[in-house]
């Protein structure tokens, strides 16, 4: 009986096809994720691989996985999965360092790319030295919609709603080290307020046009950098009076710079997109 079990069980492993997927690690100020360009590598199950990949000790470790693919939209497609599985609408760290993968690897010429994200067309302006993407700006488009929330006498503060593409809510303090994040992050990630689940932001005005900042994002946690966080703060900022409409954001892992534009209401995002390393992976299917 053992031995038949045995045997079923390689016959079935010999059938498992495998194969191997080709992949860079990237970042943007710290917001690592795992590109794979679908049209050579397509991914039947991203959510399974976002999971396995993003885990640092037994993966590949990242804030998820993004998925580069055609678009009848736009110049291209970007898709984003979270660490828990879980599809994000848009990411502004990811946006642009797609644009250093599609130029750098040779997919466009072009130096302005629009990309097809869950919250529309996105369009990204690349910054180019001696033949590599150094830095770019990607156009977020306009704020959706604002709103202040009062936790009432569950929470000392208040804070502002602000949807960018996705959902953020921003609260500014005076002392950003005083914020115990990993405590209060998931709390107010589930709120009951957002039944879709929330990214919050705390964040600390140190001038006129430098804002610190921390994020606990929706499905990955605590992360090193948030692009629509960062845009999410500076509306928030510019609509307490805190700010002008252009800001430097400090994050743990770098910086961004934000302009609200006052003409066109669109917020232009400035960074700095970096490629740590190529990789394979086998999948079995």
């Amino acid at each position: 009986m053992y031995l038949k079990q045995l045997e079923t069980t390689t016959n079935h492993l010999e059938n498992k096809m495998t194969r191997e997927i080709q992949f860079t690690k990237m970042h943007g100020a710290g917001n690592d994720y795992i590109y794979v360009n679908t049209m050579l590598y397509p991914i039947s199950n991203p959510e399974a691989a976002a999971i396995e990949w993003s885990k640092y000790h037994t993966g590949i470790g990242s804030d998820g996985l993004v998925l580069i693919g055609k678009s009848e939209e736009a110049d291209f497609s970007m898709r984003i999965f979270n660490a828990d599985g879980s599809e994000a609408m848009m990411c502004g760290n990811a946006s642009y360092c797609v644009g250093k993968y599609l130029y750098d690897y040779g997919l466009t010429d072009k130096t302005s790319v629009s990309l097809k994200t869950l919250s529309g067309v996105k369009y990204i302006t690349l910054n180019i030295e001696a033949g590599k993407v150094t830095t770019a700006t990607v156009d977020m488009g306009s704020p959706v919609e604002t709103g202040e929330i009062d936790f009432k006498d569950e929470y000392p503060f208040s804070s502002l709603y602000v949807s960018v593409g996705n959902p953020h809510l921003v609260t500014f303090v005076d002392k950003i080290e005083d914020i115990d994040l990993p405590v209060i992050g998931p709390k107010l990630e589930n709120h009951p307020f957002f039944p879709n689940r929330i990214n919050a932001e705390f964040a600390q005005v140190l001038s006129e046009d430098r804002i610190r900042m921390r994020v606990w994002e929706r499905g990955s946690g605590i992360t090193q950098a948030c692009g629509t966080g960062a845009c999410a703060t500076t509306v928030a900022a510019v609509k307490a009076g805190k700010i002008d409409r252009k800001a430097t954001i400090i994050m743990d892992g770098g910086e961004l710079t934000i302009e609200w534009n006052k003409e066109t209401d669109h917020l232009l995002m400035t960074g700095t997109p970096k490629k740590v390393f190529d990789g394979t992976i086998t999948i079995s299917e």
